[in-house]
């Protein structure tokens, strides 16, 4: 009995032991499990690291309640692109004078009678149009974001599931991530939260999300090494040729840069003849680049206006991708750079310091609407100018015709260094109006026709 009594006795000691030791690493496991709940992230994965995704990875990463990725295949990458960036951008996105190559004071402007017209005469002494290499800019934008916490990838996304997709509410993405200065990646995995597309023109992340086509053009640029004495003509000159010759629907370029000078142009409605227009402006440049050494060849699409949609779910566009290009300029850099911060910004904003996701209401709110508030005219104006300059041989006379007006530089010069339209002067935008009437009536009658082509089949192709 006395045995029993003991034994009983030591069973219930030892229960009681191991009951009260569960119950103690039960109430561990709980608060560790918490403890890691809460210091668990949401992640944002950017895909691409242009001047875009660079600047939505900087305005992510002041958030320190959310881990941010951001992708680029080519740390290095040089996409074809004049490279200008207006004044405005240099303050608002505090980019450092080393990285602006040249300080574009003057414009030539060449119609196809050769006719010039020099404008930049109302520009102050202060002002500029910046000429930059995008492999520096885009490597220090990069850079910038990287050392305020955003994760950077060298690695190419080749698949990308939606949360619809996946079923657990996650954006999965894979991709080869290459060590330096090798070509062969390691496929990886990864899932994400939120997903910002940055990547483009042939944007991965909007076939993922389904946002639709658009028409495209071709930009094509050289990059020419000429002599010292060649590039003291362009120390703070660029020039823009227009003319069927050099594009169709567009315009050629000499732009100057660190040690040589881009050399290129663009065209949406006749892309097969895209070296035929590159020929064209470098003869048109004739001697001024003559002798140079081509250490550069450039090709890209360029998106020619919106996607269809530009955010589904927790995923959004921002830069070409999205199609913020405007006609007539054919500018980019800019508004990438903006859309892609004004969309950083939203999702930080909607996100609440890392404490909710985002709705797809809320990125339309914060980032789509405001975009399409600051810059819709823009683009409206542009997309006009362009159909009624950059149609014929004719217009492009007059459109040089017209760059000798004062009011005209000062309007077009002021729209693009500050990024706001400008005019609304009645008087002059009047007197604007039969000027240009006029300046048509005699392109016409000075400039030969435009050559007729025929592009039925690939002018149909979308991206």
């Amino acid at each position: 009995m006395f045995v029993r009594t003991v034994v009983a006795a030591s069973a219930l000691a030892v229960a009681a032991a191991f009951s009260t030791k569960a119950g103690l690493n039960g109430a561990r496991m709980a608060r560790q499990a918490q403890r890691q709940t809460m210091e668990m992230k949401y992640s944002v994965a950017v895909i691409g690291g242009g001047p875009a995704g660079a600047c939505a990875a900087d305005a992510l990463a002041e958030c320190k309640g959310i881990d941010t990725f951001i992708f680029e295949r080519k740390f290095d990458n040089a996409k074809p692109c004049g490279g200008a960036i207006p004044l405005c951008m240099v303050d608002e996105f505090d980019l450092p004078e080393d990285i602006i190559d040249r300080k574009v004071r003057k414009m030539k402007m060449i119609s196809p009678t050769n006719r010039e017209v020099d404008i930049g005469q109302t520009l102050k002494p202060n002002e500029y149009i910046g000429m930059t290499r995008r492999e520096i800019l885009d490597g220090f934008l990069r850079e910038r974001a990287i050392e305020k916490g955003a994760v950077g990838v060298n690695g190419l996304v080749t698949t990308i599931k939606t949360p619809e997709e996946t079923g657990n509410g996650k954006y999965f993405l894979e991709y080869q991530e290459y060590e330096k200065n090798k070509s062969v990646g390691v496929r990886k995995q990864m899932e994400v939260d939120v997903l910002i597309g940055a990547d483009g023109a042939n944007s991965r992340v909007a076939s993922a999300i389904g946002a639709g086509e658009y028409n495209f053009a071709i930009a094509f640029q050289e990059r020419i090494r000429i002599t010292d004495e060649q590039m003291k003509f362009y120390e703070e000159l660029a020039e823009m040729y227009v003319g069927d010759d050099v594009s169709p629907d567009f315009y050629g370029w000499v732009f100057p840069k660190y040690d040589h000078v881009g050399v290129g142009t663009g065209t949406v409605i006749n892309r097969p003849a895209i070296k035929d227009y590159q020929k064209a402006i470098r003869d048109r440049a004739g001697a001024k680049i003559a002798g140079g050494k081509i250490i550069k060849v450039e090709a890209h699409p360029i998106p020619e206006h919106y996607r269809p949609k530009r955010a589904a779910g927790r995923a959004m566009l921002v830069g070409d991708a999205a199609g913020y290009v405007t006609k007539c300029s054919g500018e980019g850099i800019y508004f990438a750079a903006k859309s892609g911060r004004m969309a950083g910004e939203a999702v930080v904003k909607a996100m609440k310091g890392g404490s909710r996701l985002p709705t797809e209401k809320d990125i339309r709110d914060l980032y789509l609407k405001p975009y399409d508030k600051l810059y819709g005219a823009t683009y409206t104006v542009l997309d006009i100018l362009q159909k009624v300059f950059y149609s014929n041989n004719g217009a492009r006379e007059a459109f040089v015709e017209m760059c000798e007006s004062e009011y005209v530089q000062k309007v077009t010069f002021d729209s693009y260094l500050y990024k706001k339209v400008q005019g609304n002067n009645p008087v002059e935008d009047i007197k604007l109006l039969f000027t240009t009437v006029g300046s048509l009536f005699r392109g016409n009658a000075l400039a030969e026709p435009d050559r007729e082509f025929s592009n039925p089949k690939e002018s149909l192709n979308r991206i």
